[in-house]
Order: structure tokens, then sequence, then C-alpha cells
């Protein structure tokens, strides 16, 4: 695959995934295109959603970073499938096998570093990242 089209399917993916988090928490597409002035004030302390339950600003931004954090693991949980289809163009899987251990050791780390920024005790300050 072409690197444009690689980037092209990891965006729909984060976005996939950031607007499925909207939604589990009330807040529909529709509902979200041109939010963004009242989102971000922190005055407006009573944002509905779209069943009606208010936000605040606290909690619009957690909800906010998780999003950021959603489409962080989205991206890289694409990458392993990037990884397998570009890895198993001509032969598959099950013929080729997984021994190559640079690229094994490649993924396991890549998921845990993801897992570690999502769920370490202070990545919400330093780099905003909530666990999901």
């Amino acid at each position: 695959m072409a690197y444009g089209q690689i980037g092209m399917i990891q965006a729909a993916a984060g976005f996939f995934v950031y607007f499925v988090i909207m939604a589990e928490n009330g807040f529909l597409p529709q509902k979200l295109f041109g939010i963004r002035k009242m989102w971000d004030s922190k005055a407006v302390n009573d944002l509905t959603d779209s069943y009606g339950q208010e936000w605040t600003y606290r909690d619009r931004k957690t909800l906010e970073f998780t999003c950021h954090t959603a489409f962080f693991v989205s991206i890289v949980v694409v990458q392993w499938a990037d990884l397998i289809i570009c890895k198993t163009r001509r032969n598959s899987i099950v013929h080729q096998g997984m021994r190559n251990w640079a690229l094994n050791f490649g993924l396991v780390f890549e998921t845990l570093l993801a897992a570690f920024l999502s769920y370490c005790p202070g990545m919400d300050k330093g780099l905003r990242m909530f666990p999901l």
C-alpha cells in the first residue's frame, strides 16, 4: 500500500474512535459540528449533550483528552494491521510465520508503550492522556 493510503486509513480509524467515544458519552456527531467555541469556553458550565445532560468545562476536557488517547491507541492498532499486511504481501501469515524477532519486539514494545502512556499515573498532567 502507498503511504498516503495507509495514512488515510489510520486517520479514518482515529476519527471513527473519536466519534464513537463522543457518541457513547452523549455527543452525537451532528451535535459536535460547530460546538468548539462553547466547548472551549470556561464560562460555559452547562453545555448540554444530545440527551440533555449538562457538562461542566472540566468534564468536557476530560472527555476530550480521553478521545485524544483513544485516537493515539487506534493509530497503534492500525499500525499492527499495516505491519502484518505489508509483511505478508505475497505469502500468508500461516506460511510465512512471525520469525522476525526484531519486528516482534517492535510490536510488543509499541503496544506496551501505548499502554504505559495511557495508564501511567501522571500522564493526565504531562501529556493529557487519560485512561480509556
